[in-house]
């Protein structure tokens, strides 16, 4: 294969791409660059027209419909239930409901118990009748599946919530957890921040054991009602599963005698760890399942609805809600406006957008804004390191992450701002809080340096997803890069990061992808990454990356990769084309000097072909991960900042091909 480039941004010869006749080659390149131009400026123009006056951009965030359905289960165990908001979600709830009866977790997947059980309840406390068509084709799908009893623990806690399950038939959670020590296995502080946020709260849910009175029998959702919860087997002792299964059965043991004393001392400290870590907008942690069990803690607490903590929590969970033309309301599971601001900058930055267009130097602005310049959870384990990063949400000041410290540094290198001095002293502080941020292993996970004790993913409790947050390809990358944009990419620390990414390379060629689905996210993630690290296009991983994104191109020239490669190996790298998913593999691709190759010009192709009229793509597909397979997310704004990335990058080059401006490192 040859092929020639007269620059970044002049017309390359791509001598192997299909033609009528050899001639019409550099015609076929030229016509690939000026669709890609034109795609590029529908593109800016359509970001540019969804900013906020305030200078952030936020898309929306779509899950599944056990936030909705949770939600209205919420407003039934307050007694705060208003016809309005239920008739909405039940709408949503109902527009979600697959043809066989059944919801699932992300588009075009299979079928979910958990999910279906829960949102049949809540259709049911919304007054739909379980006679009616579309709630028998799910009650006797969820009996064929094992019925309740073969729920996750999350589903079964919130029929235990209204005698429709026995807490005794739940794994135990005591609030004594909140008196281990942080060198003590299976302290707090070994479990993901978002796990964390979330088992604190249950353990007074646990240890209070409430039920409020059910509005009707779930008889129906039982295989067999008169035996609801058929004994199981044990795993053998010898073994970590039936190690902790013993474990629980002993916690359960321990319930039925825990000293009172102990055990109210123990629920009100882990009330002040609460309330000590709601933000100022009345939410925990950003997110929406935090929020909902903290509520539900400290209101058995004795926190009426008109405290303020629960006031202010109670209206930070409306603003979950997006509320769509048809009337349906649905609910975020969380907010991104920093990763969405943060993305969009960049896509347009490197788009063409000059450097202090007003619409870069106000999102700038805002970005500087929300800067975390006070300790949180993360300085539990590194006491010493000063803080200075950004989270993901409009309020989560406790857990900054270090993949949006190292995007929005980048961002911001993009800009030039007014008052340089204030940037340049925000970004040496995210690069210095990012560099104290690496595990001992050399890489970097999302929330903490070195949560990976193996002992929190074995409780029985433990059956909702990722529970602890080791280092990840896909954020390892995004700060190498950074770091090297720095001009630190020579660093030890850098170089720590470098060596453990070419080590986590996969057979295949690809790498993991904690954050984004999955091995293309991963790949597209660690190539520009080493490569602006000072890897050669030649180095033996960025070429095995790149085979292995063109083995897996579709035959459309895009690139897809199905959720199900969490879990099946034959789903690594396939799925229908996505305008995410094709963006990432064509920053791989353009980052390894292969921007002027046929599958590069494939894929630029498809994007521009499949960009609408108004400058946008559209992407029912989820392209993002929460817990690798368990919880999945549809970034509504994926869709446009990352093929726009790719198409400036396509048609302007890498904005950081020429470091020399930059500092040699904070």
């Amino acid at each position: 294969m040859t092929a020639t480039t007269d620059g970044p941004t002049g017309a390359a010869s791509l001598s192997a791409l299909p033609a009528a006749h050899p001639a019409d080659t550099t015609i076929a390149a030229d016509d690939v660059l000026a669709a890609a131009r034109r795609a590029a400026e529908r593109s800016v123009e359509h970001l540019l027209g969804r900013q906020d006056e305030q200078g952030w951009w936020k898309g929306d965030l779509a899950t599944n419909v056990t936030m909705d359905a949770e939600d209205l289960l919420l407003r039934q165990f307050l007694g705060i239930q208003d016809p309005g908001t239920t008739r909405a979600a039940a709408l949503f709830i109902r527009g979600e409901q697959l043809g066989d009866g059944t919801w699932n977790t992300f588009y075009g997947g299979p079928a979910d118990l958990s999910a279906t059980i829960e949102a049949y309840v809540a259709l049911r406390l919304a007054g739909d009748r379980p006679d009616e068509p579309h709630m028998a084709r799910a009650s006797g799908w969820i009996r064929e599946q094992g019925g309740i009893a073969a729920a996750r623990v999350f589903t079964r806690i919130w029929l235990a919530l209204f005698g429709w399950w026995k807490w005794d038939d739940l794994p135990e959670l005591p609030p004594e957890l909140m008196f281990f020590p942080k060198w003590v296995p299976l302290n707090i502080y070994d479990f993901g921040c978002w796990a964390r946020q979330t088992i604190v709260p249950l353990t007074i849910v646990s240890a209070k054991r409430p039920v409020r009175p059910a509005p009707f029998a779930l008889d129906e959702l039982h295989s067999d009602p008169a035996r609801p919860n058929p004994p199981r087997k044990l795993a053998p002792a010898a073994s970590w599963d039936g190690l902790f299964q013993r474990l629980d059965k002993g916690l359960h043991l321990y319930h039925k005698v825990a000293p009172r004393p102990l055990r109210r001392i123990a629920m009100n400290a882990a009330a002040r760890w609460i309330i000590e870590r709601q933000e100022n907008d009345g939410c925990w942690g950003g997110i929406q399942p935090p929020a909902v069990y903290s509520i539900i803690a400290l209101h058995l607490l004795g926190y009426d609805l008109d405290h303020p903590v629960m006031r202010a929590g109670l209206a930070s969970l409306d603003r979950f809600a997006v509320h769509r033309e048809d009337g349906a309301r649905m609910v975020e599971a969380c907010q991104s406006p920093v990763w969405d601001t943060c993305l969009a900058t960049i896509a347009l930055a490197d788009a063409g957008l000059r450097p202090d267009h007003p619409a870069l130097v106000k999102a700038a602005d805002w970005m500087l804004d929300e800067e975390i310049t006070r300790p949180g959870d993360w300085s539990v384990r590194k006491p010493e390191l000063a803080p200075g990063g950004w989270a993901f949400e409009f309020h989560n000041d406790n857990y900054p992450d270090i993949d949006d410290t190292a995007e929005v540094v980048l961002a911001l290198r993009r800009v030039r701002h007014p008052d340089p001095a204030r940037l340049e002293a925000a970004i040496a502080r995210g690069v210095r809080w990012n560099l104290g941020m690496q595990s001992r292993n050399g890489a970097w996970g999302a929330f903490d340096a070195d949560n990976t004790s193996a002992f929190p993913n074995r409780l029985p409790f433990c059956d909702f997803g990722e529970v602890i947050d080791p280092p990840s390809a896909d954020v390892t990358g995004h700060v190498v890069e950074m770091l090297a944009v720095e001009g630190l990419a020579n660093h030890p620390r850098t170089r720590q990061g470098i060596e453990w990414l070419l080590a986590e390379q996969e057979a295949c060629g690809a790498w993991f992808g904690r954050w984004g689905v999955n091995y293309v996210y991963g790949t597209g993630s660690v190539v520009p990454a080493l490569t602006a690290a000072g890897l050669p296009a030649g180095h033996p991983a960025i070429r095995r990356a790149v085979d292995w994104l063109e083995s897996v191109q579709n035959d459309d020239g895009g690139w897809g990769e199905d959720l199900r490669s969490y879990q099946e190996e034959k789903w690594i790298g396939h799925g229908e084309s996505t305008a995410s998913q094709t963006a990432w593999a064509l920053l791989a691709l353009l980052a390894a000097g292969r921007r002027d190759t046929p599958s590069v010009a494939r894929g630029v192709t498809w994007l521009t072909e499949a960009q609408q009229a108004d400058g946008s793509w559209d992407e029912p597909y989820f392209t993002g991960t929460g817990f690798p397979w368990d919880f999945s997310i549809n970034y509504h704004l994926y869709r446009q900042v990352f093929p726009l990335t790719a198409l400036g990058r396509y048609v302007h080059g890498d904005p950081f091909a020429d470091r020399t401006d930059l500092g040699e490192g904070t």
